[in-house]
């Protein structure tokens, strides 16, 4: 049977590669890419949807697909407030989910963050973690959570900080074993590799996946 994946955030560092990979994979015949611009990528297999995310309920129609990846992410100074981070990473991943679960999509996967938790003092932790609970709630046949550290690769836009960070992980990398994998700075194509992975085993329920065994991939 064909299977439709719907990517959100497929031209950031992890869903540049998410898409690139589910293109080339015979498991999908048909993609779904959600953009706020069209990109210059042209693949038999590839719809690209220019979409509002503040106007998600306007597209309902389209957001059609067996298997919805959502790896959208900014970060607060970049987004400008606790408010504009918020809506990019709790409520666009939420309606969509609300959606795509209304049009009987099977499964749902995310990237949140390693530290994700709903009770957290860490306000970026809590918000991943009231996405992730308020996601759970809609009972998709399987909800597949991505917690990766920090993650490294080439960006679009600078980020000084996570700069300074990967060039201080690769002298720590090689001492992060046993219990500190966790924290492990992770390439984001491992991730992108673990997403496509897990959607393609058919699991039910809840499936989080850690950082440590991302690091696998």
């Amino acid at each position: 049977m064909s299977k439709t994946a719907l990517i959100a955030g497929g031209t950031g560092l992890i869903g540049n590669h998410l898409l690139n990979l589910i293109l080339k994979d015979d498991y999908y015949s048909s993609v779904k890419l959600l953009v706020r611009k069209k990109i210059e990528l042209s693949n038999p297999k590839l719809e690209q949807i220019k979409i509002d995310y503040d106007n998600l309920s306007n597209y309902k129609n389209v957001l059609v697909a067996n298997h919805v990846f959502c790896t959208l992410g900014t970060t607060i100074k970049k987004a400008g407030s606790q408010e504009a981070f918020k809506k990019v990473d709790y409520l666009y991943p939420l309606t969509l989910a609300e959606i795509t679960k209304k049009n009987n999509s099977e499964q749902f996967l995310i990237v949140t963050s390693m530290g994700a938790n709903l009770s957290s003092k860490i306000f970026y932790n809590r918000v991943k973690g009231e996405v992730e609970k308020n996601i759970a709630d809609l009972c998709f046949k399987c909800f597949h959570i991505f917690r990766p550290s920090l993650l490294l690769g080439v960006r679009s836009e600078a980020r000084t900080g996570e700069q300074f960070a990967t060039l201080l992980s690769k002298v720590i990398a090689p001492f992060m074993k046993g219990k500190l994998l966790k924290y492990k700075p992770i390439e984001a194509e491992k991730v992108a590799k673990a997403m496509l992975h897990f959607a393609k085993k058919n699991m039910k329920g809840i499936n989080l996946v850690e950082s440590d065994k991302l690091q696998k991939f």
